[in-house]
């Protein structure tokens, strides 16, 4: 992974927004996977890599120009816990970046109109410490540990990562402003590679741990090779507030895939119905959009069809067409 600019910045600057993936998880169980592991969709990587396969190419099809890889969960200690070894953990954290590519090319083989626009990228997914107690902990960022704890827990699987084929890292779900802090200094470390951060808040102007955004953002601001900043996992009724809190102190483009509305219970792990069915997520996006995002798509309880709404909502005509 090596590159001398922004990789979002080309597709930017072709047709103004980059159109990111949904839930994949919400795709996989729609197929009838079964995500009850610790690992969540990581676990799939072990048993059935096929079945990523084809939910990263549903949400190509759909219009993605980034999709995301299988590894938000993913890390030494989640896979050690299911019994690999630190270098089969390795390898299958690297082999998830290879789907996802493979899967692009796939894709781009047989993709109509490919001169409207350009190959789909590949993020690599990670999510927050809080991600691999799968506890909940994520949308609150109340750990219980220092910074050295998760100084260790990041670095090790940033830098296998930032070996990857990837063309970028995106730091998901960040609840808190500590937990910011000591990805952005491990990432200062890390020369060519470019990253986006993306925050879950609980209301328009707080992160989960109740830190300002603005802070956040800011921080991110201040650092190098980061390719956008944003929100997501976040309730949608906060986006509009949230992303002109973010643009009060940064120009960064301006990442939001929030969660469809619904609220994860962390102990059943089950989620309470409260999306509006009617809803269109494409005309979400477009205000988005408008209130000054660069990077839209969906998070968990997001379909490859909400992404199709989005992508037709919010690309200009014609340049959309695969």
């Amino acid at each position: 992974m090596t590159s001398t600019g922004n990789p979002l910045q080309p597709v930017l600057d072709q047709q103004g927004v980059v159109v990111l993936d949904g839930g994949l998880a919400t795709e996989l169980e729609r197929r009838g996977a079964v995500l009850d592991s610790a690992l969540w969709s990581a676990k799939l990587l072990l048993d059935d890599p096929d079945a990523l396969t084809v939910v990263h190419g549903s949400f190509l099809e759909a219009g993605a120009d980034c999709i995301a890889t299988a590894t938000y969960q993913a890390s030494f200690e989640g896979f050690e816990r299911m019994g690999l070894s630190r270098q089969e953990a390795k390898r299958t954290m690297l082999e998830s970046v290879l789907l996802a590519v493979r899967a692009v090319d796939d894709f781009w083989s047989v993709a109509e109109n490919r001169e409207a626009r350009l190959r789909p990228l590949v993020a690599v997914s990670l999510g927050p410490y809080g991600a691999f107690l799968a506890d909940g902990s994520e949308y609150h960022g109340r750990y219980g540990v220092g910074r050295g704890v998760l100084h260790g827990f990041h670095r090790d699987r940033l830098a296998v990562m930032a070996a990857s084929a990837a063309d970028l890292i995106a730091l998901e779900t960040i609840p808190s402003l500590p937990e910011a802090e000591v990805l952005l200094h491990i990432l200062s470390d890390m020369p060519g590679v470019w990253s986006w951060l993306s925050f879950s808040c609980r209301d328009g102007t707080r992160l989960s741990d109740g830190s300002p955004i603005r802070e956040a953002a800011a921080a991110c601001a201040a650092a190098k090779r980061i390719a956008a900043v944003g929100v997501n996992c976040t309730a949608p009724r906060y986006v509009d507030e949230l992303i002109s809190e973010i643009r009060a102190v940064t120009d960064l483009p301006i990442a939001v895939y929030p969660n469809s509305g619904e609220v994860y219970d962390a102990a059943a792990k089950t989620w309470d119905d409260g999306r509006d069915e009617s809803a269109n997520w494409g005309e979400a996006a477009a205000g988005w959009v408008e209130a000054g995002a660069s990077l839209v798509g969906g998070c968990c309880r997001v379909s490859a069809s909400d992404i199709s709404a989005v992508r037709g909502r919010v690309v200009s005509p014609g340049s959309a067409e695969t």
